[in-house]
């Protein structure tokens, strides 16, 4: 395969599966906009649909639907809560190290197509490579000396 006809190719695909993404959930969207039974301005406790002729709900018997919870219990307090990070930083930082060990990965195997007899990859390029993945590998760890020094006191 020839540069100038794989760079299309591959693309192409990734579009196709883009505009796929994009169109499923949009779709998904509209339907249930459609379909739903929708509020009655006029009258706010019927709900009626306008694919379904004749489906008419009335939902003032049941005044708790406005609330909260509809599970038929209370809420208890304010919803604003002192949220203690220490139970997840251990999630955090195992996330971080993943994404670091991905690029590691990469990188290595950049520095080693590089040192193959017959590579279209030189040594500069994979010099400047690893130099970048340092740099990004740093800022990874600047962020998680911060999330130790901070343990505990962080609240979200």
């Amino acid at each position: 395969m020839s540069g100038l006809e794989s760079v299309p190719s591959a693309y192409l695909s990734i579009g196709f599966l883009t505009v796929v993404g994009i169109l499923m959930p949009l779709t998904n969207f509209i339907i249930t906009w459609l379909v739903r039974p929708k509020v009655d301005p006029a009258r706010p406790h019927i709900t009626r649909s306008y694919l379904l002729e004749g489906y008419e709900r009335d939902h003032s018997l049941y005044p708790r639907r406005l609330t909260t919870f509809e599970c038929g219990s209370e809420p208890v307090g304010e919803a604003m809560i002192q949220f203690h990070f220490q139970y997840y930083w251990y999630a955090i930082i195992f996330l971080v190290f993943d994404v670091a060990f991905m690029f590691l990965v990469l990188g290595g195997m950049v520095a080693a197509d590089a040192t193959k007899v017959g590579s279209t990859t030189t040594v500069a390029d994979a010099e400047s490579a690893l130099v970048t993945l340092g740099i990004f590998f740093a800022t990874m760890s600047l962020g998680v000396w911060y999330v130790f020094r901070k343990r505990g006191r962080i609240y979200i």
